[in-house]
């Protein structure tokens, strides 16, 4: 199944995306856009666009498991991109993915402006990553 798997955020929003048999996931692109609906339809024409068959949302629950206001405008996100995609969404908890992006991007020694520029995208494919892990775990694979 081809899965597409989004990072939102307030300006940068990341995407990557998964071959049909679900063993790699990859960096997309990043979506540059401050406002709330056209990014929800920047990233239903992109879904469109590569063939997903599903969007797995990024979740940000709080360290306690609660899910604070950004998790709830996460939610709300990808209820919008959902509907108006036409494809189903699901919800990911990403507790810590952008810090691991960061510790990434560290390690290979990307700096600047080019970190700036695919932070969001390395924290989309983190969130893909182990929703894939999970889907195998839990044999919802094809």
């Amino acid at each position: 199944m081809r899965i597409m798997s989004v990072d939102f955020g307030d300006s940068r929003t990341g995407i990557a995306v998964c071959d049909k048999s679900e063993m790699l996931a990859s960096p997309l692109t990043v979506i540059t856009e401050y406002n709330f609906e056209r990014c929800a339809e920047k990233v239903a024409e992109l879904a469109k666009k590569e063939k997903a068959e599903l969007i797995v949302v990024g979740y940000p629950k709080n360290m306690n498991g609660t899910a604070g206001e950004r998790a709830e405008k996460c939610a709300e996100f990808a209820r919008l991109a959902g509907e108006l995609s036409g494809i189903p969404t699901e919800l990911w908890d990403e507790r810590r993915t952008t810090v691991t992006a960061h510790n990434y991007l560290n390690e290979t020694n990307v700096r600047g402006k080019k970190r700036k520029a695919v932070v969001d995208a390395v924290a989309a494919t983190i969130i893909l990553e182990t929703y894939l892990a999970y889907r195998k775990n839990s044999q919802k694979a094809p």
